[in-house]
This record gives C-alpha cells, sequence and structure tokens, in this order.
C-alpha cells in the first residue's frame, strides 16, 4: 500500500498556508473527534447578526497552532530553549484546546449538560485521544493542566495573551467584517520572549498590545455580546431548556439519538463516562439546527413558538439599559402575554426574562500581560502604559437586558 503523504498544507484566508508539522498531528487532525469542529461554528448564533460569520472552530484550531509555530521560532530565536517534546506538546495541547466545545458552545454549557465547562470536556477527550495514541499526548495534556514546570508554555495556551485569543480576534474580526476587531499577531509574536520563566512582550510591543486589549473590547460588545445574537442564544437555551422538560414528562420530540440522550439524562461532570463522551462526540450544530426545524410543528405552544423565532430570526425584542430592571417591570407584560396566549404565568418566563452580561477586556486579578523593559525590569502593562484608557479597560461593565415577544410593544 502507498504511504500517506502526511505533511499536508491547509490554505488559509488569513494566514495563507498553515502546514501539519508532523504525522501525530496530522493524525489527531484526521480523527473524527476533531472532524466535528467542521460541523461547529466559532460564533455560534453571530451568523444571525453577520451573514458572513459562518467559520468553524476547526479553521481556528488550525489557525492557533500556525500562530503557535510561529512563536516557537521566535521564541528559539531569542535563545529559549525549547525541545521537540515541548514543541510538540504546544502543538498538540493549542490543537485541541476547544475539543470540548459543543453545538453553539455557550449555550449548550447550560443547557444540554449541566454547568459542564468546555474545557473539562475538551481534557476528557484529550485523555480518550492519549489512549487511542500510546501516551503521546502525556506531555500537552500536562501543559494543558497547568502542572508542567515551565509556565511560559501555558501561557501560550491560555493567558490574556494567548494564541487562542489572537487568532479568534483576528478570525472573527475578519468574517464578521467588524474591522475594528483586527490584532497585529504577527507583531506580537515577532515582540515575545521569555524572562524568568514567564512569557513578556518587549517595549517597543507595548502599543500593539495596547489595541489588542483595545480591539478585544470592540469584538465583545460589538460581535460577541451584540444584543441580537444575544437574544438568539438566550432563546435557543430556553428552547432546549423547554424540549428537557417535555421529554422528562414522556412527551417524544423527534431528534437525533444523542441529542435525545442528552435531553433524556442530566450529565454532570461526575457522570460524563466514555460512552458520554462518545456520544457528545457525535453532537453538532446540526443536531440542533435540524431538531429546531422539526419543533417548530410541534403541539406545544411554547416550544414551536420558540424554535420558529430562530428559525425564521423572527426573535424575541431585547433591551439593554446600564440600571437593573425591577422584576415589577415585566409584570403587567406577564399577565398581557399569558392572557393573548392561553398560557400560565409561570410559562411566561419562556418569553419574558431578564439578566445582564458583564465584560472586562483586561484583568487585573488573572495573570497580567507583562512588558519587558529596556533596564531589563518586568512591569504589568497597565502599569507599563501611557494611555489611560487601559486603565479603564481593567473595569467591569455590566450592562442589564430584558426579553420580551416584539407584540407587546
Amino acid at each position: 500500500m502507498s504511504q500517506i503523504n502526511k505533511l499536508k498544507i491547509f490554505n488559509d484566508p488569513i494566514y495563507g498556508f498553515i502546514t501539519i508539522p508532523n504525522a501525530l498531528i496530522y493524525d489527531l487532525v484526521q480523527h473524527p473527534y476533531f472532524q466535528r469542529l467542521r460541523r461547529i461554528s466559532q460564533m455560534g448564533l453571530s451568523y444571525l447578526v453577520y451573514p458572513g460569520a459562518n467559520h468553524t472552530r476547526f479553521h481556528h484550531a488550525l489557525g492557533c497552532m500556525h500562530l503557535m509555530q510561529k512563536a516557537v521560532d521566535v521564541l528559539r530565536f531569542k535563545g529559549v530553549s525549547i525541545s521537540p517534546e515541548e514543541e510538540n506538546a504546544l502543538y498538540i495541547a493549542i490543537l485541541l484546546h476547544d475539543i470540548g466545545h459543543g453545538p453553539f458552545s455557550h449555550a449548550m454549557e447550560k443547557s444540554i449538560v449541566e454547568d459542564v465547562h468546555h474545557e473539562e470536556i475538551s481534557l476528557l477527550f484529550m485523555n480518550q485521544l492519549n489512549v487511542e495514541f500510546n501516551g503521546q499526548l502525556s506531555l500537552a495534556i500536562q501543559v494543558f493542566k497547568g502542572e508542567y514546570n515551565r509556565k511560559f508554555m501555558l501561557q501560550l495556551i491560555s493567558s490574556q495573551l494567548d494564541m487562542d485569543r489572537m487568532d479568534y480576534l483576528k478570525r472573527d474580526s475578519f468574517y464578521s467584517g467588524v474591522a475594528e476587531g483586527n490584532v497585529n499577531s504577527e507583531r506580537l509574536i515577532q515582540m515575545m520572549n521569555v524572562v524568568d520563566d514567564y512569557l513578556v512582550i518587549e517595549e517597543k510591543g507595548i502599543y500593539s498590545v495596547e489595541k489588542f486589549l483595545m480591539s478585544r473590547r470592540l469584538m465583545y460588545w460589538q460581535a460577541y455580546l451584540h444584543k441580537t445574537s444575544l437574544v438568539a442564544e438566550l432563546i435557543l437555551m430556553k428552547i432546549l431548556k423547554r424540549a428537557k422538560e417535555l421529554t422528562l414528562k414522556g412527551v417524544q420530540l423527534p431528534c437525533s439519538e444523542p441529542l435525545l440522550f442528552f435531553m433524556q439524562n442530566k450529565v454532570t461532570i461526575d457522570t460524563f463516562d466514555a460512552e458520554t463522551l462518545d456520544l457528545f462526540a457525535q453532537l453538532d450544530d446540526f443536531d440542533i439546527i435540524g431538531a429546531l426545524k422539526a419543533w417548530q410543528k410541534q403541539d406545544d405552544f411554547i416550544l414551536s413558538s420558540l424554535s420558529k423565532m430562530i428559525v425564521n430570526r423572527d426573535l424575541l425584542k431585547i433591551k439593554l439599559t446600564s440600571e437593573k430592571v425591577a422584576i415589577e417591570e415585566l409584570q403587567p407584560l406577564k399577565e398581557r402575554f399569558a392572557l393573548e396566549n392561553n398560557i400560565s404565568l409561570l410559562e411566561t418566563n419562556y418569553f419574558i426574562f431578564k439578566g445582564k452580561i458583564k465584560n472586562q477586556a483586561y484583568s487585573k486579578e488573572a495573570e497580567p500581560i507583562r512588558i519587558l523593559k529596556k533596564d531589563s525590569t518586568v512591569e504589568d502593562v497597565i502599569e507599563s502604559s501611557d494611555q489611560l484608557n487601559l486603565k479603564s479597560l481593567s473595569k467591569l461593565v455590566t450592562k442589564y437586558y430584558i426579553c420580551f415577544p416584539k407584540q407587546l410593544l
């Protein structure tokens, strides 16, 4: 049998050619667990706002690996010793960092599984793959869990300035068309170094760091927390909650087998065994969209109305305010809607509800972004920056929202 050439290249619209560095990475990319990411959209329901935002987590994972290759090259050039095993562990860890994302990920973490974070599922997938690949992922898992003795390796994968954020900001701004979110990842990576085992950015790169933080804030308010994609995600959570409720009452809802399993069972991190993982690996965006299309025709008023909203993009009205919304404000709306649609007051909670969203572009509590100054001292970017606006970026911004059907306007 002829040997397969495993040193493939991918053509990426952002970076040009992305090369696969070795056969193990190729085999991981080829694995069904990883191929599933082609069917998981990166920005969830944001395509309802930005029609171009149809890119997938598969794109993103490969992009992150490409940036990691660049980072390893730069650090080695600057005299940081990274062994071939460590290099490979970095590529594997960043490639698989998002493998645990479910369909429309953040909506799923609260509804399909019971508060199981995607990072925990990623780790379960990594452990399973490690068994299949005879322990070749052990070092990558150690790095991913933060148990490896070289801190900067974890910072490259997960910190306030990591390959993950650099790729998703660049990629999401490219596909959504929100140009302000674009970051200069090339320049940021060129400015990287390691001092006392910590990742640092050389002082001359500070403007790129400021731009990166500003872009992140912008992308959160204009794209990730855009009120329309937010309301769509909230509706999706309500749909899955209702579907779960009906299923547990014995109502037979048409949907795929993997989705049915997660609706019939309460899945927590403790009950997430190999069988559950295998079923989770069969879930993607298409299961959800397929279910929504079928559920539009269900007898249940709540389930069918909400499903139609997403399928036809005729969503609830959402209003954002800087002030907290009093629960009393919702009461007259609920009473009117219950009367008009012949449902109980309790059931109106599926259509009329409130909540809050928070965002902080830079956290002082988390691992800081360190700047290496000309005199070889290291300090937090907030201290180094001459820009007052960086201090304001570390403020936690909270906005409150209220959702209700448009006909109540």
